[in-house]
């Protein structure tokens, strides 16, 4: 499912696509914008985002087989709540 499949579903709810796509895009800009600060987002029952810290570390190239500095970095992270397990299983 894509984001224009999202979005056509709100819009059966929502009567309305334009309304549909501004709240998705909402809540997308919403959950960056909260990860950006550092702060978790839990929607009970779906699940939470939050923010990993990645270390600086050293890898190699596959190709040549070099050493290389990977730099530290943040990545988003996010777990299923329970209510989306079950729903799975």
């Amino acid at each position: 499912m894509k984001k224009d499949d999202i979005i056509n579903e709100l819009a059966k709810v929502l009567n309305s696509k334009k309304d549909a796509k501004t709240a998705l895009e909402s809540l997308i800009t919403c959950i960056t914008e909260a990860l950006k600060r550092g702060e978790k987002v839990t929607l009970t029952g779906f699940g939470t985002f939050d923010v990993n810290d990645r270390k600086a570390r050293k890898g190699r190239n596959p190709q040549t087989g070099e050493p290389i500095d990977i730099k530290a970095s943040r990545v988003p992270r996010f777990a299923a709540g329970k209510t989306l397990k079950n729903a799975l299983n």
